[in-house]
């Protein structure tokens, strides 16, 4: 229960509350005081002379760094208004869009979605920045450091919003080499005689992605890599027959469809994010560049 005798009767500091709203979305000190132009001992002294004034923790320790409270959210939404009043007129009285924004997805979606929808926001708002890590991986259970997340398969999550943003497929391709080599399988009983090229089976953590190679549990792996580029040049390059997104191996003649009727694979990429992050205007311009980029590419993404 908060404690409100210490802080009822003052009003949180505007510089406070920017310095929260800096560690809330970066879940660093160390960050918050580089975007800042602080140093870090003066990162711990704001947060604390906010918790005092308002009678209660904002942050929590958290694995990687630091998470807001229920307390520090709702300081977060006033710190986000703050930032807005701030930021919201240039000299000429129009809208400038300015920040970070750092999105965590899978290889093929950062470079061939998040990428081009980041350059397009660049275009239309130069003052936003966007780091994309690209990983594959489930949607976190702390986000500290991300403000959103594109995972594959529907993500149980707390405390973050989940939407599904796209459908895609997968399916089997082998190089024009390997089949002039090996001849191409006519029934999906024939891939027994075939390498498979995919994810490396230990090391994978997304159920969907483990499932999709399901449908032959007898291929025998050939080069296997946590990097689909990886799959896809192995693939090119003949090391056997490649469980590929089609939207990135359809981009490739030289690569050909193998049972396309009988192995297609649909999965789906979810957008993860918390609701505080969602409001921010940096964030939404990005986002909806990137459901526009995804929008154009659904043909693509589904193997058309």
């Amino acid at each position: 229960m908060r404690d409100v005798s210490a802080g009822s009767a003052r009003r949180p500091s505007a510089d406070d509350l920017l310095v929260l709203l800096a560690v809330g979305r970066s879940g660093r000190f160390v960050s918050a005081a580089e975007e800042l132009g602080i140093n870090h001992t003066t990162i711990s002294r704001r947060i604390a002379a906010l918790e005092h004034t308002l009678g209660g923790r904002v942050l929590t320790r958290a694995a990687g760094g630091w998470e807001l409270t229920e307390l520090g959210r709702e300081a977060l939404a006033a710190a986000e208004i703050v930032e807005s009043a701030v930021k919201s007129l240039a000299a000429d009285g129009s809208r400038v869009l300015e920040g970070a924004v750092r999105i965590s997805a899978t290889d093929g979606f950062s470079a061939y979605l998040a990428a081009p929808a980041a350059a397009e926001v660049q275009r239309q708002h130069p003052k936003i920045t966007v780091e994309i890590v690209a990983t594959t991986r489930r949607a976190s259970t702390q986000r500290s450091g991300l403000d959103l997340e594109v995972v594959v398969g529907e993500p149980q999550v707390r405390r973050a919003t989940a939407t599904r943003l796209a459908d895609y497929c997968l399916g089997l391709y082998a190089a024009r080499d390997y089949l002039a080599e090996h001849g191409a399988p006519t029934r999906v009983e024939d891939l027994i005689q075939h390498p498979l090229v995919y994810f490396i089976d230990s090391m994978l953590q997304v159920d969907d992605l483990d499932l999709a190679s399901s449908f032959a549990p007898a291929m025998r792996e050939s080069v296997t890599s946590t990097n689909v580029f990886v799959h896809v040049e192995a693939t090119r390059a003949a090391a056997g027959i490649g469980l590929l997104p089609c939207f990135m191996a359809d981009r490739h003649p030289d690569l050909t469809r193998v049972l396309p009727q009988e192995v297609s694979v649909k999965l789906a990429y979810w957008l993860v994010a918390r609701s505080e992050t969602l409001r921010r205007p940096e964030v939404a311009a990005f986002i909806t560049a990137l459901r526009t980029k995804v929008h154009r590419e659904r043909v693509a993404l589904l193997g058309g």
